[in-house]
């Protein structure tokens, strides 16, 4: 039974990556840069804050947003909290973006609408408790 749930859940996790690299080639975008344009559509984030979250190098981050940036759907900002610190955020077209690169996201959307309200909410509570 484990062997099976492990491979399922890597098949769904496949999946996923395959369908998100697809939609943001729509949008001409790696699935790197549409994975920090939808992050930042979320809340302004400093560059650590987002390699920590993607769990990669800050330098990688930098690379990625200095391209979004070029193309006008991110800008770096002061944190009012600490002016030391720079916010990347996205500009009104790169939260457009990236709400029509999460609406073209059907994979996930399709196969939760077929589970009822407390079915989700249980296969969400079982997946925070796989990862502690």
């Amino acid at each position: 039974m484990t062997v099976e749930v492990v491979e399922l859940i890597g098949d769904v996790v496949a999946r996923y990556h395959m369908e998100y690299e697809e939609a943001a080639a729509r949008h001409q975008l790696t699935g790197a840069q549409a994975k920090v344009l939808t992050l930042l559509s979320l809340e302004p984030l400093p560059m650590r804050r987002i390699a920590q979250k993607l769990r990669c190098e800050p330098s990688n981050v930098t690379g990625i947003i200095d391209r979004l940036e070029t193309r006008g759907l991110v800008e770096r900002r002061p944190d009012p909290a600490d002016r030391r610190v720079k916010l990347a955020a996205p500009t009104e077209e790169g939260a457009e973006t990236a709400e029509r690169l999460r609406e073209s996201l059907d994979f996930a959307r399709e196969p939760l609408a077929g589970l009822s309200a407390e079915e989700r909410t249980a296969l969400r509570d079982l997946l925070k408790r796989m990862l502690g």
